[in-house]
């Protein structure tokens, strides 16, 4: 039978989602120890998108195939992987029947992913590695109209990691909002799939934007040129949420 999972975790101190060669903990290494822990079989999940280190999610998704020797309901297998996942930060919030040909990351049809600022002088205390720090105030209305220039389908070649092992730098984005809550920038960006670093490789940029040293046009240029030389910073794994993915 396929499940699907729907996961929760802080990925500060996880090699991102994909298991490793080496022995470092991984979401995903970490959560296939949880389930041979529940019923003894060494499965393999797979996910949505394979974050990196030190990001997090509230609505990852991964599928799994059990052969299970008896017959368990659905909140059964969830409450049993999660009672092996005690000593991570790795939740799984809910699990359900899937059919055999549903696909975690092939099946997606679009995916949420949310960037945090914490933008103010003092530092974070409860909020530490899970927010970008943002001491100088940045212009949340230049940012917002520079952004507009990532939506549509583009090359987003300048806002692809270098070791990114995607076919096409082609990709479509339905949604780029920028919202300021008192001492917190949300930027909610929504598409089927992203390139590699594309999301902090954006958000990087528009914080030029916001700190006056670029403008949309900048960001424009940036798209243009297909060179990954001529975009900004990469902004930390800390501040980036994958929240939702839609099938």
């Amino acid at each position: 039978m396929r499940y699907k999972l729907t996961i929760e975790y802080d990925g500060t101190k996880y090699a991102g989602w994909q298991r490793q060669e080496e022995r470092i903990i991984s979401v995903q290494s970490a959560l296939e120890e949880a389930i041979f822990g529940f019923c003894q079989h060494n499965v393999t999940l797979y996910a949505a998108g394979r974050t990196d280190s030190g990001v997090h999610a509230y609505g990852q998704v991964a599928h799994v195939d059990l052969n299970l020797a008896r017959v368990y309901t659905v909140f059964d297998i969830q409450k049993a992987i999660n009672a092996h996942l005690k000593k991570h930060k790795i939740s799984v919030i809910k699990c359900e029947e899937a059919d055999e040909n549903f696909h975690a990351r092939f099946s997606a049809k679009n995916k949420l992913y949310t960037y945090i600022i914490l933008n103010r002088s003092s530092p974070p205390t409860l909020d530490q590695h899970r927010v970008w720090h943002v001491r100088r105030e940045l212009d949340v209305p230049a940012m917002q109209a520079a952004s507009k220039h990532f939506l549509g389908t583009h090359d987003f070649t300048s806002f692809r990691d270098s070791q990114c092992q995607a076919k096409s730098p082609i990709k479509t984005l339905h949604r780029f909002d920028i919202v300021r809550e008192q001492e917190r920038i949300f930027i909610h960006v929504e598409a089927q799939s992203f390139l590699h670093h594309q999301v902090r490789n954006m958000v990087g940029s528009l914080a030029l934007v916001g700190h006056g040293k670029w403008t949309g046009e900048n960001i424009r240029a940036a798209l243009d040129a297909k060179d990954r030389a001529h975009a900004g910073p990469t902004a930390p794994a800390s501040g980036l949420y994958l929240v939702r993915v839609d099938y």
